[in-house]
């Protein structure tokens, strides 16, 4: 059954560490990872608090950051949008995720710990891929597990919005989740007539709401006594 798992990981073990330490006050938003190839890892992430040159000098002088690209200018918010390429220390993580048929829904960073919420179609993969991850040296601490369902779970759940729903089942059957990704964002959201930002947005409103609803339930049969 499909497993969504959120994991807890350093920055010190795994990318953007000395970013981080260079600009604390930075924050950052992973939107997604493509996978280019068995070792191009591609993160697009939204950079907030920081000037476009501070973020520029410290990604250049990461050892975790291979390649930068800006994608968007600023937004009014003041958020900053840029297509990074891992260095090989970085890029092992996901990779271990991906050959293990994994899915990155996004990730975040805050107190120097890296939070990933990731997607896998049987518990057993998400077991194997933090065991691979561990086995190269990074400690992972598993914070939450739940069973998000079948196909038709995606389709019919009432707590998303009909635009969520479209969305995340026209994804779903498209293979959006699929490793390697059958049809890309871009391509997805030109066949549903919207954005590229406003079906990503879609997205990961739909995924927390799926996993949220399956963390609750499964909090409360934990809390129900026998």
């Amino acid at each position: 059954m499909t497993t969504i798992a959120e994991l807890s990981l350093s920055t010190a073990e795994f990318a953007l560490a000395q970013t981080i330490e260079q600009r604390p006050a930075l924050e950052l938003r992973v939107e997604s990872v493509v996978a280019e190839g068995p070792t191009r890892t591609a993160p697009l992430a939204w950079f907030s608090n920081v000037d476009p040159g501070e973020l520029e000098s410290a990604l250049e002088s990461d050892p975790t950051v291979a390649e930068y690209r800006q994608l968007l200018e600023r937004t009014a918010d003041g958020d900053l949008f840029y297509r990074l390429e891992y260095a090989e220390t970085a890029a092992s993580v996901c990779r271990r995720v991906y050959s293990h048929d994994g899915t990155v829904l996004d990730a975040h960073v805050r107190d120097e710990q890296w939070t990933l919420r990731l997607l896998f179609p049987h518990r057993e993969e998400l077991a194997a891929a933090v065991s691979a991850i561990e086995d190269n040296g990074v400690s992972i601490d598993v914070r939450r597990m739940v069973e998000a369902g079948q196909e038709e779970q995606f389709e019919t759940t009432a707590a998303l919005t009909e635009p969520q729903q479209e969305a995340i089942a026209e994804a779903y059957r498209q293979g959006y989740y699929d490793v390697p990704r059958e049809i890309s964002l871009e391509e997805l959201a030109n066949e549903l007539g919207i954005s590229h930002q406003a079906l990503s947005e879609r997205l990961r409103r739909a995924n927390r709401v799926l996993a949220g609803e399956q963390i609750d339930e499964s909090a409360s049969e934990m809390a129900t006594p026998d």
